[in-house]
């Protein structure tokens, strides 16, 4: 591929919410919110749709408020299984385009459609992909258009739902570097507060910072936002990518100090089902687990625990993370908890030593590995693939694509 790459970022709109809507047509329109215990009012709200985000719902509010402030919301349990099959889906659309294809959540990843894209026009592509999602799968997503994956990533947030958003190098100074730090992907709260300690207050500011100061203060990390704040990121779309993982993790910041026990553990089960799908898109399982709580006065602690049997479904996940918090936690007010499994394998490779207890438990869980395996010693690796496939449908275009555009994206 040439040195100007034309690359897609794909994130579906509400997820969660949206697969909802898709499979009960009753749901669209409505105020919809997707909870880790609906039924309780201490439960955490995970994500909610567009008419619920209308009305002041978001994620991390817990359910009783969220009823307090609309009353008409429906709220529904997670229904993982649901979401796999339509991410499946998903992905299986992409893959009818390009084998440049990167998988980074269940609902969003990179496309890189360079070669295609010299036969027909960039947004010609991402509008039809954009119908096909919406038509095929009746979900809603938003493409952002750029030469690099960051500027992708960036572009696909500035319009949603169903967004169409083309990031250019030029626009970098007009559109970017007016935005405070923390808007920008890549930085979390500790690191923006890390860059208000050194004055770096806006992307801007990161992009003109003195290189040597943050490699200083924030190792490689600082040298690489500082490249990414300038529109350089030279990351490729690598659809090898999911096996070079060594750890997948998920972390979020409280609303408030919590010291309330159950909404911790609440937080938890959220936790556990994040990191949960986030291994099933990547097919992995892992035998170290880590948890993170940073407390109210910004002090970080962690604890990690190896396990015999690697874990990667959600259960298992928020029970080890559970009891090691339990351990840890001296009942100090909590700002921010996350979740980490680490030592990471192919989940079909993965040996269990079985227990009793434990055969009973993953052979419920689980029991269509056993099955894939035995065939796939009989008959070859490669037989069965789990997933939906989508018939592929021709979409010819006598659309040209002019050389303008790469130019357009490079400058």
């Amino acid at each position: 591929m040439g040195s100007t790459r034309i690359i897609f970022h794909v994130d579906m709109n509400s997820f969660y919410a949206s697969v909802e809507q898709a499979y009960n047509p009753e749901l669209k329109g409505k105020p919809v919110a997707i909870a880790g215990n609906a039924k309780e009012r201490r439960g955490i709200i995970v994500t909610s749709s567009y008419e619920a985000r209308a009305k002041g719902i978001y994620t991390t509010m817990n359910v009783g408020e969220a009823k307090r402030k609309c009353p008409e919301l429906i709220i529904l349990p997670p229904d993982f299984p649901k979401y796999r099959e339509a991410s499946k889906a998903m992905f299986s659309l992409l893959k009818q385009y390009t084998e440049f294809v990167e998988p980074v959540s269940i609902d969003e990843g990179y496309i890189d459609i360079t070669e295609l894209s010299k036969e027909r026009h960039p947004i010609e592509i991402a509008k039809e992909i954009q119908l096909r999602i919406l038509n095929e799968l009746d979900l809603p997503c938003s493409i952002g258009i750029a030469p690099n994956k960051f500027l992708a990533k960036t572009a696909s947030d500035m319009k949603k739902p169903m967004g169409i958003t083309v990031l250019r190098k030029r626009e970098i100074a007009d559109k970017l570097w007016p935005l405070p730090v923390i808007e920008m992907h890549g930085v979390g709260e500790s690191t923006a507060k890390k860059l208000a300690s050194l004055k770096i207050h806006t992307i801007g500011d990161l992009a003109k910072a003195n290189e040597g100061l943050l490699k200083e203060e924030l190792g490689k990390n600082g040298v690489r936002l500082r490249l990414r704040a300038n529109g350089i990121d030279s990351r490729e779309v690598d659809p090898e990518s999911v096996f070079d993982t060594k750890s997948v993790g998920n972390s979020t910041t409280l609303p408030f100090d919590e010291t309330d026990l159950s909404k911790l553990e609440e937080t938890f089960q959220h936790l556990a089902e994040r990191v949960a799908e986030r291994l099933d898109v990547k097919k992995l399982c892992g035998t170290t687990i880590s948890i993170q709580i940073r407390d109210a006065n910004w002090h970080n602690h962690t604890k990690s625990k190896t396990l015999q049997n690697p874990v990667y479904l959600k259960n298992d996940i928020y029970e080890e993370a559970i009891k090691l918090f339990r351990r840890a936690w001296d009942g100090t007010p909590i700002r921010l908890l996350g979740v980490t499994i680490s030592n990471v394998q192919d989940v079909k490779n993965m040996a269990l030593q079985l227990s009793f207890d434990n055969f009973e438990k993953y052979a419920k869980d689980e029991p269509i590995f056993e099955l894939i395996n035995t065939i796939e010693k009989k008959f070859g690796k490669g037989l069965i693939q789990r997933g939906i496939e989508i018939d592929k449908k021709t979409y010819a275009s006598k659309t040209s694509f002019s050389k303008d555009f790469l130019e357009d994206l490079k400058e």
